[in-house]
């Protein structure tokens, strides 16, 4: 190898060096999303599976003393039991109809002595403060809801508080510690009810929650496009590797002719001094 090619080769190694670390990057990023394609896919499965399902007793979902399984999620429920108004709180920062809304969560005491929080809707905020102008009241006495089954939220990450009489999420064991310690004791944890109906239905309720998106999301199309910019990594260090060749080879030619012209002119040279001294 002269010594003109090695840095060349060096350089063009470095290039594809460089083009190896994309793609593997790529690689990782198109596999991250192909695994949250199919972990969207399972929820849309989940939802087409249960959310219009007839409801079912609670205790065929969660016997006493059991929990929430995974693939209940969205299964409605029966219920019957009596509201405990007094302990209703408020779920700050909801996304609903555009604005960080609230929900609207009362525990209901079922015939069977279970405590289940119901999800009533959600609410938009207040016109001249942040909390709603009105929250319209539970039905009191006996009522039967149908509601959809859902597993607590986490904490927030960030750590955010609410002021009393709301709370940040629907995190069960936060509510549990909001409850007289008899219906804390009592709470089913493991899930709360997210309200599709009441009987006897109120004059006014909270505003709905809206059905589940059936949007698979962008994860598909995003994981085929990181395939396809390491393949484009490649391409283009090809190209500039090409490139870079195709200048050489140029630069290599216009070398070899200017060296021709030059013995050519100097060969001219050499026969006109030998003509004029043969003169």
């Amino acid at each position: 190898m002269s010594r003109q090619s090695a840095p060349a080769a060096v350089r063009w190694t470095a290039y594809v060096a460089v083009a190896i670390v994309f793609a593997i990057a790529c690689a990782f990023l198109s596999n991250w999303q192909f695994t949250r394609n199919a972990t969207r896919a399972e929820q849309l499965a989940l939802v087409e599976a249960n959310y219009d399902a007839a409801p079912v007793p609670l205790a065929e979902v969660i016997p006493a003393g059991g929990s929430l399984e995974p693939t209940d999620q969205w299964q409605p429920v029966t219920l019957t039991g009596t509201y405990l108004s007094e302990q209703q709180l408020l779920v700050r920062n909801r996304a609903h109809g555009g604005t960080a809304a609230f929900e609207v969560l009362v525990p209901l005491r079922l015939t069977d002595g279970r405590v289940i929080v119901i999800d009533r809707g959600w609410l938009p905020p207040g016109n001249e403060q942040p909390e709603p102008d009105e929250i319209p009241a539970a039905p009191a006495g006996e009522v039967t809801v149908i509601a959809r089954l859902m597993p607590g939220e986490a904490l927030p990450a960030s750590g955010r508080s609410a002021p009393e009489g709301q709370v940040p999420t629907i995190n069960l064991a936060l509510i549990a510690d909001t409850l007289p310690a008899a219906d804390a004791a009592l709470l089913e944890e493991s899930a709360y009810g997210l309200m599709a109906s009441e009987d006897p239905a109120p004059a006014t309720r909270p505003n709905p929650v809206e059905d589940p998106s059936v949007d698979p999301g962008p994860h598909l199309s995003y994981a085929i496009q990181w395939i396809l910019f390491a393949i484009m990594g490649f391409i283009f260090i090809g190209y500039v590797i090409r490139t870079e060749r195709r200048h050489r080879r140029e630069d290599a030619e216009e070398r070899t002719r200017t060296t021709v012209r030059r013995k050519d002119r100097d060969a001219d040279e050499e026969d006109a001094l030998l003509d004029a001294a043969g003169r």
